[in-house]
């Protein structure tokens, strides 16, 4: 039987009961429908995981008492930054989730020339936040025990100062692939662009900054297919799907 797992950003300690935030009680009796004794699995992406059992549910609580720790990873040996041109609605929601699946280290999302997507304060916040939740979601479905990190929304300007190891940006118009490359410090950072791709001053930007422009194939790919192939292949090559 598979044990559900949530994630809790919360200290957690083997012998401490603790009561579920609101969101987490409500997934917990509404939708996973756990009852009192059922065994359940905490992680709060320091790495590692707790096991408990519910200890209750109400209308007004979920309590778990954690009895035992799990050290448990299956982070990659490959570290891959992701600079993530923002998409619409369910194209970029689909490239953070698949993201964290594929094993990613770090999101940071950019506005970039050709970005659709407008924010205001309130809604870049909003929108940071939604986003964060994937990422969330997608830890505990994938069994990660470490959360990807998540940065600000950044400009495309300037995210790409100061990034390192192997740095590559997809471009289909690049004469390099992958396969003529070599990860720097077991370091991966990819940049991938919005739906309608990047301008030439931003090409020529990220080539300022060290980016190499790398092609996947000689098909023009979608934005959400482009980030995620481009992840599969720098794990298959340098990472853990060896």
């Amino acid at each position: 039987m598979r044990i559900s797992r949530l994630y809790t950003n919360t200290a957690l300690q083997i012998g401490n009961a603790i009561e579920l935030d609101d969101d987490n009680a409500h997934y917990a009796r509404s939708v996973l429908r756990l009852k009192n004794d059922a065994p359940i699995i905490l992680f709060n992406g320091m790495g590692g995981e707790f096991v408990g059992k519910i200890l209750e549910v109400s209308r007004k609580s979920v309590r778990i008492e954690l009895e035992n720790f799990v050290d448990r990873s299956v982070e990659s040996n490959l570290k891959i930054q992701l600079g993530l041109g923002i998409s619409r609605g369910d194209r970029m929601d689909f490239s953070v989730q698949k993201a964290v699946e594929l094993g990613v280290t770090s999101i940071t999302p950019l506005i970039t020339e050709r970005c659709v997507v407008q924010f205001k304060d309130e809604k870049k916040s909003q929108r940071w936040q939604h986003w964060q939740k994937i990422i969330q979601h997608a830890a505990e479905q994938s069994g990660r025990t470490v959360l990807p990190s998540f940065s600000d929304i950044l400009t495309l300007n300037s995210w790409v100062v100061g990034q390192g190891g192997l740095k590559v940006f997809l471009d289909p118009y690049a004469e390099k692939n992958l396969m003529q490359l070599l990860p720097e410090n077991n370091s991966v950072t990819l940049l991938t662009g919005p739906e309608g791709g990047f301008s030439s001053v931003e090409r020529e930007t990220a080539k300022a900054a060290g980016f190499i422009p790398v092609r996947l194939g000689a098909r023009i790919l979608r934005t959400e297919t482009a980030s995620l192939a481009a992840l599969a292949a720098v794990q298959m090559l340098w990472g853990d799907f060896q």
